[in-house]
């Protein structure tokens, strides 16, 4: 005679955590640009050699050094982030405004896992992507200018941070949008402003005081300022506080990702 185990009211057959599920998720998330690397990897390394060949025959000559290394080197390390922070929201976001406009989003939210793992499965893939990104131009620039970086650990940990910050970005992007001139409006007018923006191509020193203060108040400033200290070892600011300023941003954006999800904000209806 067989017995069916009762479980008491919210209590998870799974477990604390659904490891299974989470696992599922974040591996469809990887698969879902690995399948697809021409687009996803290789494109953006061109696209970021593309970005240092112009902007160093154009203004490389005449620039001279800026914070004591040349304008190449300099431009380098804000190139690899932008690159990376615009690929680790691409992943995140079309991943859910494509299942949303699909209709097939319900896949998703049926099994049994929770806001938090939703999250973090949604998170894996657009880390992953942005650390794979971040590895192949970091080796096209040792190979081409012989850049190492000056303190491998911080730029890693600045890239993982940047990375997740931008893909929770994503997340509650395409949960907001319904369409794809919505998300299109997202990436045209918010991610790619803060991204060019930022100190990418210059020095924040150089600008008046009123874009100096604003610059400072945005969290990916701090990121490209990181990178740029991991790299080349030289930064606008304390790399210290823009780790814990980006931090706290990251955590912010997340939580907000998690209270959408929890609340089928936009996801189901």
């Amino acid at each position: 005679m067989s017995t069916q185990r009762i479980y008491a009211p919210g209590t998870r057959r799974f477990g604390r955590v659904n490891w299974l599920g989470l696992y599922t998720l974040a591996l469809r998330e990887v698969m879902r640009f690995a399948n697809v690397w021409t687009q996803t990897l290789l494109a953006p390394l061109v696209t970021a050699g593309l970005f240092m060949v112009i902007f160093t025959i154009a203004i490389g000559p005449q620039r001279g050094d800026v914070m004591g290394v040349d304008f190449t080197s300099f431009i380098a390390p804000g190139i690899l982030m932008m690159t990376v922070i615009q690929n680790a929201f691409a992943n995140t976001s079309s991943s859910i405004v494509i299942s949303k406009v699909q209709g097939n989003i319900v896949d998703t939210l049926m099994p049994p896992l929770s806001a938090g793992e939703l999250v973090l499965g949604y998170l894996a893939g657009g880390v992953a992507r942005g650390l794979l990104v971040a590895v192949a131009i970091t080796l096209a620039f040792w190979v081409v200018l012989g850049l190492v970086p000056a303190h491998p650990v911080v730029a890693l940990a600045f890239v993982l941070l940047g990375a997740t910050f931008l893909s929770a970005l994503g997340m509650v992007a395409g949960i907001y949008a319904n369409k794809f001139d919505q998300m299109a409006a997202i990436t045209n007018f918010i991610v790619t402003p803060l991204a060019f923006l930022s100190g990418t191509f210059y020095s924040v020193e150089a600008l008046p005081p009123v874009l100096y203060q604003i610059t400072h108040l945005n969290p990916v400033f701090y990121l490209i300022d990181g990178v740029r200290y991991g790299m080349l070892g030289v930064s606008d600011s304390n790399p210290a506080l823009g780790f814990a300023v980006a931090a706290a941003a990251t955590t912010a954006v997340c939580l907000l990702a998690w209270a959408f999800f929890r609340r089928g904000y936009r996801l189901k209806s």
